[in-house]
């Protein structure tokens, strides 16, 4: 069973999304999962650039009903690449 994480990412503008994600991931366990989340339309985009970029395995990208400040936010979940 792999370990969950959380990186909030909401309010934030690319590309910071994908900053904080990377610096996330380098502290996690291999095969760890990271939710990601973000208010960043462009970032599920990013995100699947950034793991064909470094091996890491993009799982899925969802808007939530939810808002924060007045934007819709996305659940992004990443599994960290094994060694």
């Amino acid at each position: 069973m792999n370990s969950e994480f959380i990186a909030d990412t909401r309010g934030l503008k690319c590309p910071l999304p994908v900053l904080r994600t990377k610096k996330a991931l380098a502290s996690l366990p291999n095969g760890a999962e990271l939710f990601i989340l973000s208010t960043d339309k462009n970032a599920p985009n990013d995100f699947q650039a950034f793991c064909q970029q470094t091996g890491h395995l993009f799982i899925s990208a969802e808007e939530l009903d939810e808002l924060f400040e007045n934007q819709i936010v996305t659940k992004t979940i990443i599994r960290k690449k094994s060694a």
